[in-house]
């Protein structure tokens, strides 16, 4: 109602008396937030394919340097630096094509009435449906909508709430990820933020660097994680045709998950774009786990067939691995 009144008392009030003609306030609502989210979603969008384009940058780059690899943060395999960085980039790309389709299969709630019915717009039309019908497919391709729903209650299907902030908690799930490993590469030494200071201080305090940013991150990834079940319950406790209480709930979970994400997406950003490698730290470590890697038989070491362990070179050559593109 808030819209109504704001365009009959300030933008058009000439038109007071047509704005609710035929038409629930959803019509508004409902549509305007469907265009809300598109654009929000490809906002996000353009955000992770910045990172995964930061994180390509940084595996090309570290794609030669041996490093340890972890099962169980153990040290099985060898791996490198830049195949690591990969698999951070690829839980993204994941993330992006699932968002890619959510944007490319949004539809429109378009013109339909009070219960999902299209009756009021029927008695406009002296019952002519092809025009009601028409008038369904002038508005949402106005707004650029492949399509529109066949059938609705007061509201758009809530499930497609649920699964666009299920792709959102996706995307939080892998900003995690990567940000938590930074954080334990950073308590090794290996890799670790850029150091910024300025007016909020500096983020070293003597030799011990604080992975802030990363932090900072995986407390938003949780927060969005945490609200991905709202639009899940709000979409089953809707009764019939719709009830309230999905207004004060959507109210929230739908754009603080929103700005959450983008909040920590500009991290990722900004963090895989400023990386500090440490090699001589990583060699170290490599070096102090070689003998077990070489004097080792099972699935996570390989020493040689015939008994004799090979060299450190040796070891790095075979468990090397360059990641194929980006």
């Amino acid at each position: 109602m808030a819209h109504i009144a704001t365009f009959e008392g300030n933008r058009a009030p000439g038109g007071a008396r047509d704005h609710h003609l035929g038409a629930t306030s959803q019509y508004v609502v409902d549509n305007a937030e469907l265009i809300t989210m598109r654009e929000g979603m490809k906002l996000l969008a353009g955000r992770l394919a910045s990172a995964i384009d930061a994180l390509g940058t940084f595996a090309e780059k570290w794609k030669d340097l041996p490093t340890l690899g972890y099962t169980h943060f153990q040290p099985a395999q060898l791996t490198t630096v830049g195949k690591r960085a990969t698999l951070w980039a690829q839980d993204l790309a994941i993330d992006l094509e699932d968002l890619e389709y959510r944007i490319s299969n949004l539809k429109f709630r378009g013109v339909k009435g009070t219960t999902g019915t299209q009756a009021s717009f029927l008695s406009l039309f002296d019952s002519d449906h092809e025009k009601v019908d028409q008038l369904d497919r002038m508005v949402t391709e106005k707004f650029n909508f492949a399509e529109s729903f066949v059938v609705t209650g007061q509201t758009y299907p809530r499930k497609v709430d649920a699964q666009i902030i299920s792709t959102l908690a996706n995307v939080a799930a892998s900003v995690h990820k990567f940000c938590n490993d930074i954080r334990l590469l950073a308590g090794m030494k290996q890799i670790e933020e850029a150091v910024r200071g300025g007016a909020g201080g500096l983020e070293r305090d003597g030799l011990q660097a604080h992975p802030m940013r990363c932090e900072r991150a995986t407390g938003l990834a949780r927060f969005v994680i945490s609200l991905s079940s709202s639009p899940l319950q709000t979409a089953a406790e809707q009764w019939f045709e719709r009830t309230l209480d999905d207004s004060s709930n959507k109210r929230l979970s739908i754009p603080e998950s929103f700005l959450a994400m983008d909040g920590c997406l500009q991290i990722v950003i900004d963090v895989a774009r400023g990386l500090v490698v440490y090699p001589r730290t990583i060699e170290a470590a490599v070096k102090a786990e070689l003998p077990f890697m070489a004097t080792s038989r099972n699935s996570h070491g390989g020493g040689s067939p015939r008994g004799r362990s090979p060299g450190p070179a040796q070891i790095i050559r075979k468990y090397s691995m360059e990641p194929r593109g980006r």
